[in-house]
């Protein structure tokens, strides 16, 4: 009914800054919240950022300061502007929406910073 699909992912050196983009379709509400989670190996998917339908953004601690998420509703795209990466920010990154009594997310794609 929804669908997600994220781009924007690869491989970059610690310092450096990567752009997320998550693109979706189907039955969207325009009431509908979107944002980021992320997931290393072995470990649990964590919250980084959520975004409203008027763009009002809230973020994890490790990312205050460094990411910031925005979204064009005319388009259906959420992104995810990530500056001054940290290797401890290596993971898939998995956009979702959250819909109704419904979670919609995409098959993520992956960050890795290096050292």
């Amino acid at each position: 009914q929804v669908q997600l699909v994220e781009s924007g992912g690869g491989l970059v050196q610690a310092g450096g800054s990567l752009r997320l983009s998550c693109a979706a379709s189907g039955s969207i509400s325009s009431i509908a919240a979107m944002g980021w989670y992320r997931q290393a190996p072995g470990k649990q998917r964590d919250l980084v950022a959520t975004i409203t339908s008027t763009g009002g953004g809230t973020y994890a601690d490790f990312a205050k300061g460094r990411f910031t998420i925005s979204r064009d509703n005319a388009k259906n795209t959420v992104d995810l502007q990530m500056n001054s990466l940290k290797p401890e920010d290596t993971a898939a990154y998995y956009c979702y929406l959250s819909q109704g009594w419904r979670n919609y997310w995409g098959r993520g794609t992956q960050v890795t910073v290096s050292s």
